[in-house]
């Protein structure tokens, strides 16, 4: 399976020394600790989750965005229009002359943009934490890589597109934390995710594995239960972040979950642990499914086989984001919450997944594997034992 799990991941330089944060994690601020802090977006995903942790905290949030997505979201939160392209509109006119004591940039993709935002901020602002992604790295395939990986690079800098197939995406996330970094040196935080999930999930990446279950009846999963499985849930990211920018702590962070090692099989335990439904599971091997053409992590949505090119795909380290205060809060939690999210939609909605095997296309995909396992050949018997000595 070809790794364009870089494609839904958009759908989704170590600074200053590490500093210890507080045992408890997510306790109330220190008093006079309250920051001012500034979202750039602030209203998709990891937005809004960073807003609420922050206000669950006593801080002062400002949102900057152009006002197109969720504008009703967060009435008493201040609001600032423009856009990241400095060309364009009102550009980043309305963030001149503001102090804020951090930024966290959830919407940055294209360097020029990064580059410009930073570089207004970088007088008024004390820290610049990017959003980027653990596809900033050139390649998914050693497992247990750190933040010390080799990175993307882009033959062209300039560009200003993802790619047809995305393959521009990591390249570019790598160049903004560049960016980012040469504009505010020693006070940017590059927070790398993989795959961020939970509820308010709109991709359905994640969502589509306990809402299948949920239906009961023959289920589809790829590969083994043995293989690897790396999530976050954003309120975990967003929760650790506000205690990054407490901190003032900065470098590069792999910021993947949860917190003890997981895997497919695991993650449909706790599926049917949580639905209390006895679907039956039906392992089809890789391999077999790419010769079906199944060969992306949309239809199978953030499977990856621990082989080859994808081999470090779902195993990265966090080590060194877990020894800065990230927490992961249980599992079950993580998937009954999901689960509930995609329920309370409109059936409109519902019926229009944004990711995951169609069901025609999963019985299609079971009856064919039925039929290739009754058509091999029988395995010969054993020669029953002549219990006589060699």
């Amino acid at each position: 399976m070809k790794t364009s799990r870089r494609k839904f991941l958009q759908y989704s330089a170590a600074g200053a020394s590490l500093l210890a944060l507080p045992s408890d994690s997510f306790a109330a601020p220190r008093k006079g600790a309250k920051k001012r802090i500034l979202i750039l977006g602030g209203t998709g995903f990891l937005g809004p989750a960073v807003v609420e942790a922050a206000r669950a905290r006593g801080h002062t949030l400002t949102l900057f965005n152009r006002g197109k997505t969720r504008p009703e979201l967060f009435p008493g939160v201040e609001k600032l229009r423009g856009d990241r392209d400095p060309n364009k509109d009102e550009g980043l006119k309305a963030l001149q002359g503001r102090k804020w004591d951090a930024v966290v940039d959830t919407s940055g993709y294209y360097p020029r943009m990064v580059k410009a935002s930073a570089s207004l901020l970088a007088p008024n602002v004390k820290q610049y934490v990017f959003i980027s992604s653990v596809s900033a790295y050139a390649s998914d395939k050693t497992p247990g890589e750190d933040e010390s990986g080799p990175t993307a690079t882009l033959a062209d800098p300039t560009v200003e597109t993802m790619g047809k197939e995305f393959e521009f995406y990591g390249g570019l996330k790598r160049a903004c934390e560049e960016a980012a970094e040469a504009a505010m040196p020693g006070r940017v935080t590059n927070v790398r995710p993989g795959y961020i999930v939970g509820p308010d999930d709109r991709s359905d990446r994640f969502t589509y594995w306990p809402v299948r279950f949920d239906k009961g009846g023959e289920m589809l999963a790829p590969g083994t239960p043995k293989d690897p499985l790396q999530v976050i849930d954003a309120r975990d990211l967003a929760e650790w972040l506000v205690l990054l920018i407490e901190g003032q702590v900065h470098g590069v962070f792999n910021a993947v979950g949860p917190g003890e090692a997981w895997s497919m099989g695991a993650m449909l335990d706790t599926c049917r642990k949580v639905t209390g439904k006895d679907t039956k599971v039906t392992w089809v091997p890789a391999d077999f499914l790419e010769k079906q053409g199944e060969t992306g992590d949309v239809r199978l949505p953030i499977y990856m086989p621990p082989t080859g090119t994808s081999a470090g795909t779902h195993l990265r380290s966090n080590a060194k984001a877990v020894k800065a205060g990230l927490k992961f809060r249980p599992v079950d939690v993580t998937v009954r919450d999901t689960l509930a999210y995609f329920k309370g939609l409109p059936e409109e909605r519902r019926n229009k997944a944004r990711a995951g095997l169609p069901a025609e296309r999963e019985a299609e995909l079971l009856a064919l594997w039925h039929k290739s396992q009754e058509a091999k050949p029988a395995t010969p018997a054993a020669p029953a034992a002549s219990g006589k000595g060699g």
